[in-house]
Protein backbone atom coordinates (compact mmCIF):
# COMPACT_ATOMS: atom_id res chain seq x y z
CA UNK A 1 0.00 0.00 0.00
CA UNK A 2 1.25 3.51 -0.89
CA UNK A 3 3.22 5.69 2.36
CA UNK A 4 0.49 7.65 4.68
CA UNK A 5 -2.06 6.48 2.48
CA UNK A 6 -5.78 7.35 3.62
CA UNK A 7 -8.32 4.45 5.13
CA UNK A 8 -10.36 4.19 1.72
CA UNK A 9 -7.32 4.04 -0.15
CA UNK A 10 -6.85 0.97 1.59
CA UNK A 11 -9.92 -0.13 1.48
CA UNK A 12 -9.39 0.18 -2.22
CA UNK A 13 -6.57 -1.93 -2.37
CA UNK A 14 -8.07 -4.98 -0.47
CA UNK A 15 -11.06 -4.89 -2.58
CA UNK A 16 -9.21 -5.42 -5.96
CA UNK A 17 -7.09 -7.77 -3.97
CA UNK A 18 -10.16 -9.86 -2.78
CA UNK A 19 -12.71 -8.91 -5.41
CA UNK A 20 -14.42 -12.08 -3.51
CA UNK A 21 -15.08 -10.78 -0.32
CA UNK A 22 -17.66 -8.67 -0.25
CA UNK A 23 -17.27 -7.12 3.33
CA UNK A 24 -14.22 -7.35 5.36
CA UNK A 25 -12.21 -5.92 8.38
CA UNK A 26 -8.55 -4.96 8.13
CA UNK A 27 -6.85 -5.72 11.62
CA UNK A 28 -3.19 -5.38 13.02
CA UNK A 29 -1.80 -6.70 15.54
CA UNK A 30 -1.08 -3.88 18.43
CA UNK A 31 2.01 -4.27 20.99
CA UNK A 32 0.39 -6.54 23.26
CA UNK A 33 -0.39 -9.16 20.69
CA UNK A 34 -4.05 -8.58 20.21
CA UNK A 35 -5.76 -8.14 16.54
CA UNK A 36 -7.09 -4.31 15.98
CA UNK A 37 -9.66 -3.34 13.60
CA UNK A 38 -8.94 -0.01 11.55
CA UNK A 39 -11.63 1.76 10.68
CA UNK A 40 -10.48 5.54 9.51
CA UNK A 41 -7.19 6.84 8.85
CA UNK A 42 -6.65 8.09 11.78
CA UNK A 43 -6.25 4.37 13.15
CA UNK A 44 -4.75 3.72 10.54
CA UNK A 45 -2.03 6.02 11.19
CA UNK A 46 -1.71 4.70 14.93
CA UNK A 47 -0.62 1.18 13.83
CA UNK A 48 1.98 2.49 11.40
CA UNK A 49 3.28 3.89 14.68
CA UNK A 50 3.07 0.63 16.10
CA UNK A 51 5.94 -0.61 13.79
CA UNK A 52 8.85 -1.01 15.08
CA UNK A 53 10.79 -2.66 11.62
CA UNK A 54 9.71 -0.40 9.03
CA UNK A 55 7.05 -2.90 7.70
CA UNK A 56 3.27 -3.05 8.79
CA UNK A 57 1.48 -6.53 8.43
CA UNK A 58 -2.51 -6.24 7.77
CA UNK A 59 -4.90 -8.64 8.22
CA UNK A 60 -8.23 -9.18 6.12
CA UNK A 61 -10.72 -11.22 7.66
CA UNK A 62 -14.02 -11.95 5.61
CA UNK A 63 -17.43 -10.44 7.71
CA UNK A 64 -21.00 -10.11 7.06
CA UNK A 65 -21.90 -6.71 5.38
CA UNK A 66 -23.54 -5.13 8.60
CA UNK A 67 -19.92 -5.72 10.48
CA UNK A 68 -17.82 -3.77 8.04
CA UNK A 69 -17.26 -0.06 9.25
CA UNK A 70 -18.74 2.22 7.36
CA UNK A 71 -16.44 4.71 5.03
CA UNK A 72 -16.72 8.79 6.09
CA UNK A 73 -17.00 10.88 3.10
CA UNK A 74 -13.52 12.53 1.14
CA UNK A 75 -13.73 15.75 3.30
CA UNK A 76 -14.43 14.20 6.74
CA UNK A 77 -11.14 11.62 5.36
CA UNK A 78 -9.26 15.05 4.80
CA UNK A 79 -10.34 16.30 8.08
CA UNK A 80 -9.26 13.20 10.12
CA UNK A 81 -5.44 13.01 8.01
CA UNK A 82 -4.93 16.72 8.72
CA UNK A 83 -5.84 16.21 12.70
CA UNK A 84 -4.72 12.89 12.63
CA UNK A 85 -0.46 14.13 11.11
CA UNK A 86 -0.65 17.56 13.16
CA UNK A 87 -1.77 15.24 16.53
CA UNK A 88 1.07 12.53 15.52
CA UNK A 89 4.13 14.32 14.34
CA UNK A 90 5.74 13.48 16.75
CA UNK A 91 5.33 10.00 16.27
CA UNK A 92 6.24 10.27 12.85
CA UNK A 93 9.30 11.69 13.60
CA UNK A 94 10.02 9.17 15.85
CA UNK A 95 9.46 6.56 13.55
CA UNK A 96 11.70 8.00 10.79
CA UNK A 97 14.65 8.40 13.63
CA UNK A 98 13.90 4.33 13.87
CA UNK A 99 14.11 3.82 10.17
CA UNK A 100 17.20 6.10 9.69
CA UNK A 101 18.70 3.38 12.05
CA UNK A 102 21.89 1.76 10.50
CA UNK A 103 20.81 -1.58 11.29
CA UNK A 104 17.64 -0.87 9.08
CA UNK A 105 19.62 0.27 5.87
CA UNK A 106 19.93 -1.94 3.19
CA UNK A 107 22.14 -4.38 3.77
CA UNK A 108 24.53 -7.16 1.10
CA UNK A 109 23.39 -10.49 0.98
CA UNK A 110 25.70 -13.78 -0.58
CA UNK A 111 25.23 -14.67 -3.54
CA UNK A 112 25.04 -18.39 -2.12
CA UNK A 113 22.04 -17.08 0.36
CA UNK A 114 19.83 -15.14 -2.50
CA UNK A 115 19.89 -18.87 -4.96
CA UNK A 116 19.16 -21.28 -2.30
CA UNK A 117 16.11 -19.21 -1.23
CA UNK A 118 15.14 -18.73 -5.15
CA UNK A 119 15.52 -22.28 -5.57
CA UNK A 120 13.22 -23.08 -2.05
CA UNK A 121 10.50 -20.31 -3.46
CA UNK A 122 10.89 -22.36 -7.16
CA UNK A 123 10.63 -26.17 -5.02
CA UNK A 124 7.51 -24.52 -2.58
CA UNK A 125 5.71 -22.85 -5.76
CA UNK A 126 5.50 -19.80 -4.37
CA UNK A 127 4.44 -16.80 -6.20
CA UNK A 128 6.41 -13.41 -4.42
CA UNK A 129 3.84 -10.78 -5.92
CA UNK A 130 0.47 -12.77 -5.26
CA UNK A 131 -0.54 -12.95 -1.64
CA UNK A 132 0.28 -16.08 0.66
CA UNK A 133 -1.82 -17.44 3.82
CA UNK A 134 0.72 -19.58 5.57
CA UNK A 135 -1.71 -20.50 8.07
CA UNK A 136 -3.44 -22.12 5.08
CA UNK A 137 -0.37 -22.98 2.84
CA UNK A 138 0.30 -24.58 6.48
CA UNK A 139 3.53 -25.36 7.36
CA UNK A 140 4.13 -29.25 6.68
CA UNK A 141 4.24 -28.04 3.15
CA UNK A 142 6.85 -25.69 3.91
CA UNK A 143 8.82 -28.65 5.96
CA UNK A 144 8.53 -31.34 2.90
CA UNK A 145 9.66 -29.06 0.17
CA UNK A 146 13.01 -27.58 2.63
CA UNK A 147 13.86 -31.37 3.04
CA UNK A 148 13.37 -31.58 -1.42
CA UNK A 149 15.27 -28.29 -1.46
CA UNK A 150 18.11 -29.37 0.30
CA UNK A 151 18.41 -33.15 -0.54
CA UNK A 152 18.09 -31.42 -4.51
CA UNK A 153 21.39 -31.87 -6.90
CA UNK A 154 21.14 -27.73 -7.56
CA UNK A 155 21.20 -26.92 -3.47
CA UNK A 156 24.51 -28.77 -3.52
CA UNK A 157 26.28 -26.22 -5.52
CA UNK A 158 25.20 -23.61 -3.28
CA UNK A 159 25.94 -25.36 -0.01
CA UNK A 160 29.19 -25.35 -1.73
CA UNK A 161 29.79 -21.73 -1.96
CA UNK A 162 28.55 -21.13 1.78
CA UNK A 163 30.82 -23.95 2.85
CA UNK A 164 33.83 -21.77 0.84
CA UNK A 165 32.04 -17.93 2.44
CA UNK A 166 32.62 -19.83 5.92
CA UNK A 167 36.16 -20.98 5.07
CA UNK A 168 36.91 -17.51 4.00
CA UNK A 169 35.65 -16.16 7.24
CA UNK A 170 37.91 -18.66 9.44
CA UNK A 171 40.92 -17.87 7.53
CA UNK A 172 40.46 -13.97 7.58
CA UNK A 173 40.05 -14.66 11.83
CA UNK A 174 43.25 -15.71 12.04
CA UNK A 175 44.61 -13.68 9.49
CA UNK A 176 43.62 -10.88 11.51
CA UNK A 177 45.10 -12.32 14.90
CA UNK A 178 48.08 -12.85 13.44
CA UNK A 179 47.85 -8.93 12.44
CA UNK A 180 47.23 -8.12 16.15
CA UNK A 181 50.56 -9.25 16.95
CA UNK A 182 52.33 -7.57 14.11
CA UNK A 183 50.90 -4.36 15.56
CA UNK A 184 52.20 -5.23 19.03
CA UNK A 185 55.25 -6.18 18.23
CA UNK A 186 55.67 -2.06 16.94
CA UNK A 187 55.53 -1.40 21.21
CA UNK A 188 58.36 0.82 21.71
CA UNK A 189 60.44 -0.82 24.57
CA UNK A 190 62.93 2.46 26.45
CA UNK A 191 66.47 1.70 26.58
CA UNK A 192 68.38 3.73 28.65
CA UNK A 193 71.92 5.46 27.11
CA UNK A 194 72.71 6.33 30.46
CA UNK A 195 73.03 3.09 31.97
CA UNK A 196 75.71 1.11 32.16
CA UNK A 197 76.49 -1.12 29.56
CA UNK A 198 75.15 -3.99 30.90
CA UNK A 199 71.98 -2.51 31.95
CA UNK A 200 72.02 -1.20 28.37
CA UNK A 201 72.79 -4.99 27.36
CA UNK A 202 69.83 -6.16 29.45
CA UNK A 203 67.13 -3.79 28.19
CA UNK A 204 68.37 -4.56 24.70
CA UNK A 205 67.97 -8.11 24.81
CA UNK A 206 64.45 -7.87 26.67
CA UNK A 207 63.30 -5.76 23.39
CA UNK A 208 64.46 -8.08 21.17
CA UNK A 209 62.62 -10.74 22.70
CA UNK A 210 59.52 -9.00 22.98
CA UNK A 211 59.83 -8.32 19.52
CA UNK A 212 60.79 -12.06 18.04
CA UNK A 213 58.01 -13.54 20.78
CA UNK A 214 55.12 -11.06 18.54
CA UNK A 215 56.54 -12.09 15.57
CA UNK A 216 56.74 -15.70 15.98
CA UNK A 217 52.93 -15.63 17.05
CA UNK A 218 51.84 -13.60 13.74
CA UNK A 219 53.75 -16.16 11.74
CA UNK A 220 51.52 -19.19 13.97
CA UNK A 221 48.37 -17.03 12.98
CA UNK A 222 49.54 -16.43 9.71
CA UNK A 223 49.92 -20.09 8.92
CA UNK A 224 46.84 -20.91 10.47
CA UNK A 225 44.77 -19.23 7.92
CA UNK A 226 46.49 -20.78 5.18
CA UNK A 227 45.91 -24.37 6.69
CA UNK A 228 42.39 -23.17 5.99
CA UNK A 229 42.18 -21.56 3.09
CA UNK A 230 45.47 -22.54 1.11
CA UNK A 231 44.69 -19.91 -1.96
CA UNK A 232 44.43 -17.21 0.72
CA UNK A 233 46.71 -14.37 -1.07
CA UNK A 234 46.26 -12.43 1.62
CA UNK A 235 47.44 -14.83 4.38
CA UNK A 236 50.50 -15.37 1.79
CA UNK A 237 51.35 -11.66 1.91
CA UNK A 238 51.08 -10.94 5.14
CA UNK A 239 53.59 -14.13 5.69
CA UNK A 240 56.27 -12.74 3.83
CA UNK A 241 55.83 -9.65 5.67
CA UNK A 242 56.28 -11.54 8.69
CA UNK A 243 59.29 -13.02 7.37
CA UNK A 244 60.90 -9.66 6.16
CA UNK A 245 59.89 -7.79 9.85
CA UNK A 246 61.83 -10.64 11.03
CA UNK A 247 65.11 -10.72 8.66
CA UNK A 248 65.25 -6.94 9.60
CA UNK A 249 64.88 -7.68 13.78
CA UNK A 250 67.69 -10.12 13.27
CA UNK A 251 70.15 -7.49 11.66
CA UNK A 252 68.85 -4.52 13.96
CA UNK A 253 69.97 -6.41 16.76
CA UNK A 254 73.30 -7.01 15.46
CA UNK A 255 74.11 -3.38 14.66
CA UNK A 256 72.57 -2.45 18.03
CA UNK A 257 74.85 -4.92 19.67
CA UNK A 258 77.97 -3.58 17.96
CA UNK A 259 79.64 -6.55 16.96
CA UNK A 260 82.29 -7.53 14.99
CA UNK A 261 80.00 -8.75 11.66
CA UNK A 262 82.75 -10.70 10.44
CA UNK A 263 81.94 -13.23 13.22
CA UNK A 264 78.59 -13.16 12.69
CA UNK A 265 76.54 -15.83 10.79
CA UNK A 266 74.22 -14.08 8.13
CA UNK A 267 72.61 -17.54 6.99
CA UNK A 268 69.70 -17.23 8.82
CA UNK A 269 68.84 -13.75 7.95
CA UNK A 270 69.35 -14.09 4.44
CA UNK A 271 67.35 -17.31 4.54
CA UNK A 272 64.41 -14.96 5.81
CA UNK A 273 64.70 -12.93 2.52
CA UNK A 274 64.57 -15.94 0.55
CA UNK A 275 61.69 -16.74 2.46
CA UNK A 276 59.54 -13.42 2.36
CA UNK A 277 60.55 -13.25 -1.51
CA UNK A 278 59.39 -16.59 -2.53
CA UNK A 279 56.26 -16.01 -0.02
CA UNK A 280 55.77 -12.71 -1.93
CA UNK A 281 56.30 -14.38 -5.39
CA UNK A 282 53.44 -16.92 -5.27
CA UNK A 283 51.00 -14.44 -3.44
CA UNK A 284 51.37 -12.47 -5.99
CA UNK A 285 50.75 -15.38 -8.74
CA UNK A 286 47.49 -16.01 -6.87
CA UNK A 287 46.30 -12.38 -6.85
CA UNK A 288 46.80 -12.33 -10.50
CA UNK A 289 44.59 -15.45 -11.25
CA UNK A 290 41.95 -14.40 -9.02
CA UNK A 291 41.93 -10.57 -10.67
CA UNK A 292 41.53 -12.08 -13.98
CA UNK A 293 39.30 -14.21 -12.97
CA UNK A 294 36.77 -11.26 -11.19
CA UNK A 295 37.81 -9.32 -14.77
CA UNK A 296 36.42 -12.05 -16.88
CA UNK A 297 33.32 -12.01 -14.67
CA UNK A 298 32.65 -8.36 -15.01
CA UNK A 299 33.34 -8.68 -18.95
CA UNK A 300 30.62 -11.82 -18.90
CA UNK A 301 28.15 -11.74 -15.60
CA UNK A 302 26.04 -14.65 -17.66
CA UNK A 303 28.79 -16.65 -16.68
CA UNK A 304 28.22 -16.71 -13.12
CA UNK A 305 25.28 -15.33 -12.11
CA UNK A 306 21.97 -15.00 -13.12
CA UNK A 307 20.72 -11.72 -14.97
CA UNK A 308 18.01 -11.47 -11.74
CA UNK A 309 20.51 -11.63 -8.91
CA UNK A 310 22.62 -8.43 -10.64
CA UNK A 311 19.53 -6.92 -10.89
CA UNK A 312 18.52 -6.79 -7.27
CA UNK A 313 22.03 -6.66 -6.31
CA UNK A 314 22.97 -3.79 -8.63
CA UNK A 315 23.93 -1.26 -6.09
CA UNK A 316 26.39 -3.32 -4.53
CA UNK A 317 28.32 -4.31 -7.98
CA UNK A 318 31.30 -2.61 -8.99
CA UNK A 319 31.80 -1.62 -12.43
CA UNK A 320 34.95 -2.86 -14.32
CA UNK A 321 36.82 0.60 -14.22
CA UNK A 322 36.74 0.51 -10.66
CA UNK A 323 37.75 -3.11 -10.25
CA UNK A 324 40.91 -1.83 -12.84
CA UNK A 325 41.43 0.81 -10.64
CA UNK A 326 41.71 -1.21 -7.34
CA UNK A 327 44.01 -3.81 -8.80
CA UNK A 328 46.09 -1.16 -9.87
CA UNK A 329 46.26 0.35 -6.21
CA UNK A 330 46.95 -4.07 -5.13
CA UNK A 331 49.97 -4.16 -7.89
CA UNK A 332 51.32 -0.58 -6.95
CA UNK A 333 51.22 -1.80 -2.97
CA UNK A 334 53.06 -5.56 -4.04
CA UNK A 335 55.33 -3.43 -6.27
CA UNK A 336 56.32 -1.34 -2.91
CA UNK A 337 56.73 -3.67 -0.55
CA UNK A 338 58.53 -6.18 -2.78
CA UNK A 339 60.95 -3.23 -3.85
CA UNK A 340 61.87 -2.51 0.22
CA UNK A 341 62.38 -5.70 0.70
CA UNK A 342 65.41 -6.13 -1.79
CA UNK A 343 66.76 -2.44 -0.87
CA UNK A 344 67.23 -3.64 2.76
CA UNK A 345 68.82 -7.02 1.73
CA UNK A 346 70.92 -5.06 -0.46
CA UNK A 347 72.25 -2.94 2.68
CA UNK A 348 72.92 -6.52 4.68
CA UNK A 349 74.68 -8.02 1.64
CA UNK A 350 76.31 -4.56 1.06
CA UNK A 351 77.62 -4.43 4.73
CA UNK A 352 78.71 -7.80 4.91
CA UNK A 353 80.77 -7.58 1.55
CA UNK A 354 78.61 -9.92 -0.21
CA UNK A 355 78.21 -10.54 -4.08
CA UNK A 356 74.68 -9.62 -5.55
CA UNK A 357 74.01 -6.56 -3.43
CA UNK A 358 74.15 -4.20 -6.54
CA UNK A 359 71.54 -6.67 -8.37
CA UNK A 360 69.59 -6.37 -5.57
CA UNK A 361 69.68 -2.92 -5.26
CA UNK A 362 69.13 -2.20 -9.29
CA UNK A 363 65.83 -4.61 -9.08
CA UNK A 364 64.39 -2.87 -5.97
CA UNK A 365 64.80 0.24 -8.09
CA UNK A 366 62.87 -1.31 -10.87
CA UNK A 367 60.04 -2.12 -8.52
CA UNK A 368 59.66 1.18 -7.11
CA UNK A 369 59.53 2.39 -10.69
CA UNK A 370 56.53 0.07 -11.13
CA UNK A 371 54.91 0.99 -7.97
CA UNK A 372 54.55 4.59 -9.56
CA UNK A 373 57.36 5.89 -7.25
CA UNK A 374 58.77 9.56 -8.36
CA UNK A 375 62.47 9.69 -9.34
CA UNK A 376 63.18 12.26 -6.77
CA UNK A 377 62.06 9.71 -4.21
CA UNK A 378 64.06 7.55 -5.72
CA UNK A 379 66.97 9.37 -5.89
CA UNK A 380 66.52 9.75 -2.02
CA UNK A 381 66.53 6.58 -1.24
CA UNK A 382 69.60 5.38 -3.32
CA UNK A 383 71.17 8.12 -0.97
CA UNK A 384 70.61 6.34 2.16
CA UNK A 385 71.87 3.35 1.11
CA UNK A 386 74.42 1.86 2.61
CA UNK A 387 76.89 1.80 -0.15
CA UNK A 388 76.89 5.38 -0.81
CA UNK A 389 77.65 6.42 3.27
CA UNK A 390 80.51 3.71 2.35
CA UNK A 391 81.88 5.55 -0.37
CA UNK A 392 81.26 9.10 0.94
CA UNK A 393 83.79 7.50 4.10
CA UNK A 394 85.89 6.41 1.71
CA UNK A 395 86.30 9.69 -0.12
CA UNK A 396 86.81 11.87 2.95
CA UNK A 397 89.28 9.56 3.73
CA UNK A 398 91.19 9.96 0.39
CA UNK A 399 90.64 13.60 0.58
CA UNK A 400 92.94 13.73 4.08
CA UNK A 401 95.11 11.54 2.57
CA UNK A 402 96.34 14.50 -0.29
CA UNK A 403 95.88 17.13 2.00
CA UNK A 404 98.29 15.19 4.45
CA UNK A 405 100.71 15.02 1.59
CA UNK A 406 100.30 18.30 0.39
CA UNK A 407 100.99 20.05 3.76
CA UNK A 408 104.44 17.60 3.13
CA UNK A 409 105.30 18.03 0.10
CA UNK A 410 104.30 22.12 0.16
CA UNK A 411 103.18 21.34 -3.80
CA UNK A 412 100.26 22.62 -5.41
CA UNK A 413 100.41 20.07 -8.30
CA UNK A 414 97.29 19.97 -10.87
CA UNK A 415 97.96 15.88 -11.28
CA UNK A 416 97.98 15.78 -7.22
CA UNK A 417 94.28 17.97 -7.12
Amino acid sequence: MPVTCSFKVLRDIVSKRFPMSKSVLVKYKDSDGDLVTITCTAELRSAESTDAIGMLRLHVVEVSPEQEPALLSDSVVETVDNESNKAEKVTIKEKAATTENPDCKEVEMDDWLFEFAQLFRTHVGIDPDAHIDLHELGMELCSEALEETVTSEEAQVLFDKAALKFQEVAALAFFNWGNVHMCSARKRIPIDDSASKEMMATQLQAAYDWVKEKYSLAKEKYEEALLIKPDFYEGLLALGQQQFEMAKLYWSFILAKKEDLSNWDPTETLALFDSAELKMKAATEMWEKIEEQRANELKDPSASKKDELLRRRKKQAISAEEAAEQAAVMRSQIHLFWGNMLFERSQVECKLALAGWKKNLDTAVERFKLAGASESDISTVLKNHCSNEEAAEGSKQMVESLNTDEGANHKNDASQA
